[in-house]
């Protein structure tokens, strides 16, 4: 552990997918430093990613409330400074936790480079190439802190042994695949329609849950769920907290480039991704994930992806790329995938 620090504060206030990403390397910290006191500054609704990981401590900002505006940063700002904290490690790096810097002086306080050049050179179509994950980014930034960290080999949280009523939810004759069917921008979401027919087949085998949130959402799972033996809608029933133990006993997650996909991919679960306008080169690939396990979409049809880094921007056209991804071969990557995470 570096000389004097003994306790840090991990700043990471959203998005879900990016907190989730953090999980893997505060885990990894503190693993290698099993003495050090880590505090997650991050919204209460985030809290259950970290549950697992000793002496490590949620504080949650209430950017809604007593933490609004400048005036409420200010407010958290002598608020933290009572916890005592000897250095901050800003994996967020956004107005908040740049005014939050300046308020919070004397201590070291090292954020993230985002790369945002490099980024923008790769959706403007001047580079094609892999640029440096969000996870090696993250841990730039304790390395700058003087905690050196490997993540080429993790460790993962068991599975959690589930109570009653989530255990009637998971099969113990069928394999268990989860599928999170939506993202926050369409581009980046598989077509319902093949979905469907990747639901009906694989639900012939095997048990389906459907994850999702939001009233439009639920109302869609629902339907879907009505439709075909083995298959459960989770949407709108469970807790955070709950749907990760769930999380934790499937077998396979799919998903869009989207925060379901980090959330099993923090928990240790193998993750199918499909990609729209997005690429799995600007770095946000799901944690210690194959390679393999990414399902794009055909390129030569669509030779300017990646067209923007969060999948909110792209050239007419392209708001279907997606869908050249035959349902067949998302059909025999899971059941690839699947035969793997039983080995």
């Amino acid at each position: 552990m570096p000389k004097q620090i003994n306790h840090i504060l991990v700043i990471r206030l959203s998005a879900m997918g990016d907190v989730a990403m953090s999980a893997p390397i505060i885990r990894e910290l503190k693993s290698k430093n099993p003495e050090l006191k880590i505090t997650i500054l991050t919204r209460a609704f985030f809290k259950p990613f970290f549950r697992d990981i000793e002496n490590v401590h949620v504080f949650e900002a209430d950017l809604k409330g007593r933490h609004k505006g400048v005036l409420g940063l200010y407010r958290l700002s002598k608020e933290l400074k009572k916890i005592q904290i000897d250095a901050v490690a800003d994996l967020h790096n956004v107005l908040r936790s740049n005014i939050l810097k300046l308020f919070i002086n004397g201590i070291p306080f090292v954020q993230i480079d985002k790369g945002r050049a490099s980024k923008k050179a790769l959706t403007s179509g001047k580079i094609f190439k892999q640029l440096k994950t969000t996870h090696q980014r993250y841990v730039d930034v304790f390395s700058q802190l003087g905690f050196k960290l490997n993540i080429s080999k993790p460790i993962f949280s068991k599975k959690v042994e589930l109570n009653v009523k989530l255990n009637n939810i998971i099969s113990n004759s069928k394999s268990n695949i989860g599928i999170a069917p939506f993202a926050a921008f369409q581009s980046k979401a598989y077509p319902l329609g093949l979905m469907e027919q990747v639901i009906s087949e694989l639900s012939k085998t095997k048990n389906i849950l459907l994850f999702g949130g939001g009233a439009s959402e639920t109302e869609i799972l629902n339907s879907i769920e009505t439709k075909y033996d083995n298959v459960t809608s989770l949407a709108g029933k469970l807790s955070l907290d709950e749907e990760l133990d769930i999380i934790s006993n499937l077998d396979v997650m799919v998903a869009m480039d989207s925060g379901n996909a980090h959330i099993a991919a923090m928990l240790g679960i193998q993750v199918v991704t499909l990609w729209g306008v997005t690429h799995p080169y600007a770095g946000f690939y799901p944690f210690n994930q194959d390679i393999e396990n990414a399902l794009l979409a055909n390129r030569e049809m669509y030779p300017l992806i990646p067209t923007s880094i969060y999948g909110n921007k792209f050239p007419e056209g392209y708001e279907d790329a997606i869908a050249s991804i035959q349902p067949d071969k998302l059909i025999e990557k899971i059941i690839e995938v699947q035969k793997k995470a039983l080995q």
